[in-house]
């Protein structure tokens, strides 16, 4: 294609999409800036609206008895058999997709222009409305299909999964436009989590070894019968002292790393007498990486769980076997194949049955997150040279350098790409190690809620700061 028909191409879409933008339902951004209280409240009535539909059953569909998206529910915040059966999963992809789309570059874009940004946020809500409904046919078709009466049955679910989608998709877009703060994709995932963390901690429910769910009602339980055979390990990846450790050590693991930091000493150049550190954190690309790998994982299995029910139900073609296998009497997760390394082994019963496939989860977990950390770090514009040029906007220099891009941006070159690569290992690491061990909330939910509740601590602090100087706030906020 020659730059001419690239330019013609680019100028259709843009035409397309300015077009499309008007008959596109989208939640206004506030006029003014919002108070924290007013923003804080926006984000509860998210939240409960979410839990809500988590809690609301699909009308007229029977729950099968497998849960096809079992290893991605902390990442996606959903509930099977629910309004919220998808969760962000469709936004997640749809983001996933328009990073692909940055990248090569099929829109030359110009983000410091407001008419680029809005062209490109208009054009991902176009894209999420199409796996919306991709993702609500094919799942409501092919997991729920089968035991639907009739061909009425299935459109009204697959509406159902739609229109669940497309409120969870203004909910996300209610927080993010400044009526709430942060991301309801964070907020719906911080919570999934906790959701889970708790129930694993207190849930009276009976188990199927005798005890309780929650792993200090069955110490309870323990001590009341006498009986402490099962509270250190227990099968079927219940919860156990063995897990509350693991969560706990990891939370220090995370903790931690959070605090490391190396800081570059800036001044501004507007207020006199100014002077403060830039900080560039160990785990410089917050959790978008994992998030973007969990997802991409999570598709692929979805693709191969529909693909074998509907070509390879026997395993009997080598072809697909190789891509994935899976049990008849349990399709939930991969017998065989490539996906059967790329999903984890949780717990260390199901472990010690293959450890080769822990050890290559583990690695695969590692590559997958310092291959979408640099990709992060270049399309998020958290590159040195993005880096470099936010601190000059912010009117701050480092003193010693020249108040230029280039003598800026190869100092940052010294510490940014080093703390990508070291911070997506040990978030890979963490995340995959964690699964493997069976963590309470999964490792890579863990790791998740740990980062958005520190993102969100750092959102209270900037608002502080915004109250007293814009400016540095400002600067803060690209962090």
């Amino acid at each position: 294609m020659t730059s001419e028909e690239g330019t013609t191409s680019a100028g259709f879409l843009r035409t397309i999409i300015s077009k499309a933008e008007t008959y596109i339902p989208q939640v206004p951004k506030p006029k003014k800036k919002v108070s924290l209280q007013v923003r804080l409240m926006w984000c509860g009535i998210a939240l409960f609206i979410y839990m809500i539909m988590g809690q609301t059953p699909l009308y007229g569909a029977s729950t099968p008895s497998f849960d096809f998206l079992a290893f991605a529910r902390v990442i996606f915040a959903s509930q099977q058999g629910t309004l919220i059966e998808l969760g962000i999963g469709p936004i997640v992809t749809a983001g996933l997709l328009m990073q692909l789309l940055k990248g090569s570059e099929i829109f030359h874009l110009d983000f410091k222009k407001p008419e680029d940004r809005e062209l490109y946020q208009t054009a991902t809500k176009i894209v999420t409305y199409i796996v919306i409904i991709a993702e609500s046919s094919l799942y409501g078709m092919a997991v729920y299909g089968p035991r639907m009466p009739n061909h009425e049955a299935i459109f009204i679910l697959v509406g159902q999964l739609i229109g669940a989608s497309v409120i969870i998709m203004l909910l996300d877009e209610l927080v993010q436009k400044g009526w709430g703060l942060g991301s309801g994709i964070s907020l719906f995932i911080a919570a999934g989590v906790a959701q889970q963390v708790i129930w694993s901690m207190f849930s009276p429910i009976p188990a199927g070894d005798g005890g309780p769910v929650g792993v200090f009602a069955n110490i309870v339980h323990g001590a009341i019968h006498h009986d402490f055979s099962n509270l250190f390990f227990r099968a079927n990846q219940l919860p156990g002292i063995f897990g509350l450790l693991i969560t706990a050590g990891v939370l220090l693991i995370l903790v931690y790393t959070q605090g490391i930091k190396v800081e570059i000493p800036i001044v501004s150049t507007k207020y006199r007498g100014f002077s403060a550190v830039y900080p560039i954190k160990l785990m410089y690309v917050s959790n978008i990486p994992v998030i973007l790998a969990s997802a991409l994982t999570a598709n692929a299995v979805f693709v191969g769980q529909i693909m074998w029910a509907n070509f390879n139900p026997r395993n009997a073609n080598p072809f697909l076997n190789f891509l994935g296998m899976f049990d008849p009497t349990s399709p939930s997760t991969p017998t065989g194949g490539i996906l059967y390394y790329v999903t984890a082994p949780r717990g260390l019963d199901i472990v010690a049955l293959d450890p080769t496939r822990a050890v290559l989860y583990i690695l695969f977990m590692i590559g997958i997150v310092v291959l979408f950390g640099r990709l992060w770090i270049e399309l998020g514009g958290l590159s040195a040279k993005s880096a470099a040029k936010n601190l000059l906007d912010a009117e701050v220099q480092i003193p010693g350098f020249r108040r230029s891009n280039q003598p800026v941006e190869n100092l940052l070159q010294k510490y940014i790409p080093s703390v990508t690569i070291i911070g997506s290992i040990i978030l890979g690491l963490l995340a995959g190690t964690s699964d493997v061990l069976g963590t309470f909330g999964s490792g890579t939910g863990m790791l998740l809620t740990v980062d958005i509740l520190i993102n969100y601590y750092n959102l209270l602090v900037r608002e502080r700061v915004e109250e007293v100087m814009p400016t540095l706030g400002a600067l803060l906020g690209r962090k």
